[in-house]
């Protein structure tokens, strides 16, 4: 009997919906967007998980204060989750590294397998959501969770305001197309900083990528997020943003994402309803 095929199979039945969270290039915060939306998942009910397959730059254990955690085993010996908190799991490709300081110099078959693996490794309990945060770009790793899991329920892209950055998403919205993945939305982080005395709104970065790309693509943009001491705090120290500082502009924004994702992914599904009765 092959285990890793009954585990894989029985992970798909047990998770309803899977979101993959993405950026076309690296630095705008994905993570941070993925660990935050993941817990306002489960802050609005959701039985929520995160999983990790950034493999060349894995931080969600550290952002969740989870690192060096020990696993323990399922009684079919399987690896179980870490869990966080109460209906929030997280499984990072971190744990299976020997050496979170050592690079990973890998060709494309190479982390496809590891991934693989890593969803063979893992059984997750019965969840509403979970959250893959993805590398940056579009590459094997995408392909290996899309084609791995059939189909995915859609995806987030995580960009900030400046065309540079925008152009790059173009990239990730074509993909996405090719690959049959529903795009639920835009999350534009860093968007502007808010003086904290006159309250003035800055805009560090240069603006209008963002609004030609939606012009162009027709896709909403869920939210803008500020910059705010109280998001990088966060991500160090592991603790919940929505805890801590509920009342931040960052947090409240995070908790109307979470809450157009559940009405994006639910209206998807009632449409392809709607087309398979019409067929």
């Amino acid at each position: 009997m092959d285990l890793s095929v009954n585990n894989k199979e029985n992970n798909l039945k047990r998770i309803k919906n899977t979101i993959l969270v993405m950026s076309g290039k690296g630095g705008v915060g994905k993570s941070t967007v993925a660990v935050n939306l993941a817990r306002a998942l489960n802050a609005s009910g959701q039985k929520t998980g995160i999983m990790d397959i950034d493999i060349h730059g894995p931080s969600v254990a550290k952002m969740l204060n989870i690192e060096g955690e020990n696993l323990r085993q399922t009684p079919a010996g399987f690896l179980a989750p870490v869990k966080v908190s109460d209906n929030f799991y997280a499984a990072s490709v971190s744990f299976l590294l020997e050496d979170d300081a050592t690079p990973v110099i890998w060709r494309g078959p190479m982390k496809s397998n590891f991934i693989m693996q890593m969803l063979d490794s893992f059984a997750w309990p019965e969840i509403d959501y979970l959250i893959v945060d993805c590398p940056p770009g579009t590459g094997d790793e995408h392909m290996t969770i899309i084609q791995t899991f059939g189909k995915v329920s859609g995806a987030l892209i995580v960009t900030t305001p400046q065309q540079v950055a925008c152009l790059d998403v173009k990239k990730a919205v074509n993909f996405l197309k090719q690959m049959s993945v529903d795009i639920i939305g835009l999350v534009e982080n860093m968007a502007y900083f808010e003086c904290p005395k006159c309250h003035d709104r800055i805009e560090i970065f240069k603006t209008g990528g963002l609004k030609k790309m939606v012009e162009e693509f027709k896709i909403p943009v869920l939210g803008s997020l500020p910059i705010e001491i109280a998001v990088g705090e966060s991500g160090e120290t592991g603790e919940s943003l929505l805890e801590k500082s509920a009342d931040s502009i960052a947090a409240k924004t995070f908790m109307n994402i979470a809450r157009e994702l559940i009405a994006g992914v639910h209206s998807g599904s009632e449409v392809k309803k709607a087309a398979v009765v019409q067929a």
